[in-house]
C-alpha cells in the first residue's frame, strides 16, 4: 500500500501531473471519474497569493469529489513559501506541493520553478519553510536537474526527504531538454533503488499508453505513476491503464458517445466554473485529442474552437454525434 503521509493511495497509484491552464476543476472532475488516484492543482504563485491575486486565489478551489487532492505551489523566496503555505492550509486540502520543475522560462527567470535547481541549497530551504508551515503532508515534483552536467536529483531527493517531505515525483527530463526528446528513467530507478530512501517515488514523463505504464512500473520498480500530458482530451487513459493492469487486455477506445458525454461534461463544469466567455476559450485545446483519429474531423474541430457561445459548442457536440454515428452505422 503507497502511503503519502496518513494519505493510502492503493497499490500502485496513478498520479495526475499539475499542468499550467490545464489541471483546472473541470479537468479534474473527468480525470477522478476515469480513474485518476491522485491530482493536484495548477501551480500557484506564492507571491500571487499573497497579493492576493485573482487568478492564483481561483486555482485553491477545491471539491469533496477530488480528494485525495493536493494544493501545488511554486515561488523563490522562503518568507512567501511560509505564507502561501499558511494560505494554502486554510483549504484544507490532503497535502501541499511544491513545483520544482516547471521549465517556463518566465517562472525560471524568478528563480523559481526549475530554475531553483541550480541551487540545491535554496531548495532545501525553501522546502523546509513550506513543511515549518503547515501540518500536512509536503511533496515535491521536479526534474533531474538543470541540464546533462547537472543532473543531481539523486542527492536532491536525500536531502528533500531529510528535511520533511513525504513523496516525491520526477520528470525524466532536464530543465534544459523542457518537453523534448526522450525522459530518461534510469535516474528515477537509482532515486527509488536507494537504500536511503525510504518515501514514495513516482515517475513521470513519456507515459501515453498501458503498454508503456506496464512495462516503466516493471522496468523502474517505482512506486506510481505520473500521468501528464497523454490525459488531455483522454480522460480515460487512467482506467485503460489499470484494466491492463489487471486483465492484460486493452480496452477498446471510448466510443463516439463517451467522447462528446465527456466533452459535454468538461465544458459544461468549465463554463460554470470560468464564466462563458473564458469557459469556452479555455476548452478548445482538449477537443483534438477528444475526437483524435475520427476522419474528416477538421471541419468540425474548427466550429468547437471558434464557436462563440456555450448553445453553438454544444449544439456542434450533438451534431458530431449524429454525424458520425451514422458514418459508423453505414460503414458496419
Amino acid at each position: 500500500m503507497v502511503k503519502i503521509g496518513n494519505i493510502s493511495l492503493g497499490e500502485f497509484p496513478l498520479l495526475l501531473a499539475p499542468m499550467e491552464d490545464v489541471s483546472d476543476p473541470p479537468f479534474r472532475a473527468v480525470c477522478k471519474e476515469n480513474g485518476a488516484d491522485l491530482m493536484y492543482t495548477e501551480f500557484i504563485s506564492s507571491e500571487g497569493l499573497i497579493r492576493d491575486a485573482i487568478k492564483s486565489r481561483q486555482k485553491l478551489d477545491i471539491f469533496d469529489y477530488e480528494k485525495p487532492i493536493g494544493i501545488q505551489i511554486f515561488g523563490g523566496d522562503e518568507e512567501a513559501m511560509a505564507m502561501a503555505t499558511s494560505i494554502v492550509n486554510v483549504t484544507q486540502p490532503d497535502l501541499v506541493d511544491i513545483n520544482f520543475g516547471c521549465p517556463v522560462k518566465k517562472v525560471v527567470t524568478k528563480g523559481a520553478g526549475a530554475g531553483v535547481l541550480k541551487d540545491i541549497d535554496l531548495m532545501v530551504r525553501l522546502t523546509e519553510s513550506v513543511v515549518r508551515s503547515t501540518d500536512l503532508p509536503v511533496t515535491v515534483k521536479t526534474r533531474l536537474g538543470w541540464d546533462e552536467s547537472s543532473k543531481n536529483i539523486e542527492e536532491v531527493a536525500e536531502r528533500l526527504q531529510d528535511v520533511g517531505i513525504k513523496a516525491l515525483s520526477i520528470h525524466g527530463r532536464t530543465r534544459q531538454q523542457m518537453y523534448k526528446g526522450e525522459a530518461d528513467w534510469s535516474l528515477i530507478a537509482k532515486v527509488k533503488n536507494n537504500p536511503r530512501i525510504n518515501i514514495p517515488i513516482f515517475g513521470n514523463g513519456d507515459i501515453d499508453s498501458p503498454q508503456k505504464a506496464l512495462e516503466y512500473k516493471n522496468r523502474y520498480g517505482v512506486d506510481g505513476l505520473m500521468i501528464g500530458r497523454a490525459a488531455i482530451g483522454y480522460p480515460w487513459i487512467f482506467n485503460e491503464i489499470k484494466h491492463f493492469f489487471e486483465t492484460g487486455e486493452t480496452l477498446p477506445p471510448p466510443n463516439l458517445d463517451d467522447r462528446v458525454e465527456t466533452a459535454k461534461k468538461h465544458l459544461k463544469f468549465s463554463v460554470e466554473w470560468k464564466g462563458e466567455k473564458l469557459g469556452i476559450f479555455e476548452m478548445r485545446r482538449h477537443y483534438t485529442n477528444y475526437f483524435r483519429g475520427i476522419p474528416h474531423f477538421k471541419p468540425y474541430r474548427t466550429r468547437l474552437v471558434e464557436g462563440e457561445n456555450y448553445q453553438a459548442v454544444l449544439d456542434t457536440l450533438d451534431e458530431v454525434n449524429e454525424v458520425f454515428s451514422a458514418q459508423m452505422f453505414e460503414n458496419i
